[in-house]
């Protein structure tokens, strides 16, 4: 007997306006102990070698303290050579230099920090435009190769965006806004510098920070950018009967911090869309561009006129340890905002866009006593066998994060260097005591055939397979439909995530448009890790969730999106 099984209620798109803005509250306080050890591979023919780090210093905002208890560095073989100094923009430079180095090079940093972050309501009474600045300043207006603020089209989109705005606090508002919607997350773009991500929408973290001090800049607000490090260690804000929960990978980050005449400096990181850093963030060195905050893990080495053309290895290895930690944040407002979901401490300001918005929302709603009925469609009698593809589709397939030389070279004649970049491993554990679901909307019906998964087999046996629920009141459905099993040594042998295919092709599923839930099982002890993007480059904010297994709400919900592909056939119609 042929079965059609059609998920019959039609959906659309039936999240509570546009987007959520969360004002929080609260305090979060952490004794960290960080370390970092680099290993770096010498070849033969190089005539001295020099390894930098910054130490991190102590820092205090309004809004987050940094305390930095104890540091110390281990090297091994010892050091030719060693040198302290402190650089234009005040970062502490420890410098180690090796005459004819041996093979093995071993770095190891560890520092103990007390970091705390204080939100509550965030007042600056700072006209717009800014006058007086301190010199000190002044240099932090300044454009750089990275961050184009004298481009005339920056100039006109920062102009256009704080037309009328009155004060520093809005258009500091306004032009995160606008940045957090324009960019989407991707792992590795083919530039850094704002110009190119203005013109194509896209970039990680370095991308967000220069695109933003670009625009401020281009307005005369002070902007540096901070480079650090990012810990892996998950944070939760309650929301109405849920929760949402703010997760990064652990590895090097990049992120601003802006000038207020009257708070003075104040972090942002337009990347996680939150208008302020979590106590998750360590940070160690500043500058005007990303290319001024390379000295911390920097290596240059001087080649002997008869050196051998091959240049060092360096990996890298980031690890945290949180000796305690305090987290009380509380929700405090929602509002209809922009598409995406925004994380910010109460601000004293009028939020003009937001309410210009609700205005030109309100003008289009109907009265409620003329309800808008979508014609009847009967799915059924239409043909399918068009192709379709759909998802969340960009992440660096079979990239060898483990063992990929995480770094970037530049060489001269003779001086070259071999800096860090900011590649970090962005996946979820989901063979665990988690399980986790991530949504999809469909616009337009179709004939389900496969769903892929970016996932990497690390080890371990068992049974993998997919189950796919419609959508029921904002999380997964009770019924659902499960895809094929398979071993986990059906996924083929390779380095990094790809796609992992789950077959739906026997069971003639029609999906009429509207949203639906993808949820990961197993059994068995296999190790899987599946990746995800920062973000929500695809669904909606609330569209990603996890729960323990044998629970059955669904009330954690993930501040980022994982990578997943939908594929069959749609109508000719």
């Amino acid at each position: 007997m042929k079965k059609n099984f059609a998920f019959i209620v039609l959906l659309y798109l039936s999240l509570t306006g546009n987007a959520q803005e969360i004002f929080i509250s609260g305090t979060q306080q952490s004794l960290i102990e960080y370390t970092l050890e680099q290993t770096v591979e010498v070849p033969a023919g190089l005539h001295e070698l020099m390894i930098s780090l910054v130490e991190p210093a102590n820092f205090q905002s309004r809004t987050y303290r940094q305390e930095v208890q104890e540091l110390s560095f281990h090297v091994v073989p010892d050091p030719d050579k060693e040198e302290q100094n402190v650089d234009k923009n005040n970062n502490r430079v420890r410098l180690f230099y090796w005459n004819r180095p041996q093979p093995i090079i071993k770095f190891q940093a560890v520092v103990k920090t007390n970091n705390q972050v204080q939100l509550q309501s965030l007042q600056s009474s700072a006209s717009f435009p800014i006058k007086n600045l301190p010199r000190e300043t002044l240099v932090f207006i300044e454009g750089t190769d990275l961050v184009q603020s004298s481009h005339p089209d920056i100039i006109k989109k920062a102009e256009e965006l704080t037309a009328g705005v009155r004060t520093e606090m809005e258009a500091v508002q306004r032009i995160l806004y606008f940045v957090v919607e324009h960019l989407r997350y991707v792992l590795i773009p083919e530039h850094y510098d704002a110009w190119y991500s203005f013109q194509t929408g896209k970039g990680n973290c370095q991308n967000y920070s220069h695109l933003a001090a670009a625009l401020m800049r281009a307005v005369g607000i002070p902007v540096r950018i901070v480079n650090g490090i990012t810990f892996k260690r998950a944070y939760s804000v309650p929301i109405d009967q849920s929760e949402y929960s703010f997760e990064m990978a652990e590895g090097r980050h990049s992120w601003i911090e802006v000038y207020f005449p009257d708070l003075e400096w104040i972090p942002f990181d337009p990347q996680q869309t939150e208008f302020f850093v979590s106590n998750r963030y360590l940070r160690i060195e500043v500058g005007r561009d990303n290319d001024e905050t390379i000295q911390d893990g920097l290596v240059k080495w001087i080649k002997s006129s008869q050196g051998n053309p091959e240049i060092p290895r360096l990996e890298e290895s980031i690890g945290s340890n949180f000796l305690s930690d305090k987290v009380d944040l509380r929700s405090e407002k929602k509002i209809t905002a922009v598409k995406k979901l925004l994380l910010s401490p109460p601000l004293q300001i009028q939020p003009l866009i937001v309410a210009a918005q609700d205005k030109e929302l309100d003008k289009k709603t109907p009265p409620p006593d003329h309800k808008v009925t979508p014609p009847a469609i009967d799915y059924t009698k239409l043909k399918y066998s068009r192709p379709i593809e759909l998802g969340n589709l960009d992440f660096p397939r079979q990239f060898d994060f483990l063992s990929a030389r995480l770094a970037d070279t530049r060489e001269t004649a003779q001086i070259s260097e071999l800096k860090r970049n900011f590649m970090v491993e962005t996946a979820e554990y989901v063979t665990g005591k988690q399980q986790f679901s991530q949504l999809f909307v469909l616009e337009q019906p179709m004939v389900l055939k496969t769903i892929s998964l970016a996932l990497h087999h690390f080890g371990g046996d068992g049974l993998i397979w997919i189950e796919l629920s419609d959508d029921d009141q904002g999380a997964p459905a009770r019924q659902s439909i499960a895809s094929k099993k398979i071993t986990t040594r059906q996924i083929p042998p390779g380095k990094g995530y790809d796609w992992v295919d789950f077959d739906f092709s026997g069971q003639n599923l029609l999906l009429t448009p509207g949203k639906y839930w993808i949820t990961l099982n197993y059994s068995g002890s296999p190790i899987v890790n599946w990746f995800f993007s920062y973000g929500k480059s695809v669904g909606p904010v609330d569209g990603t969730r996890t729960r323990e297994f044998g629970q059955s709400e669904w009330g954690k919900i993930l501040s980022f999106e994982f990578n997943y592909r939908i594929v069959g056939l749609g109508s000719q119609e």
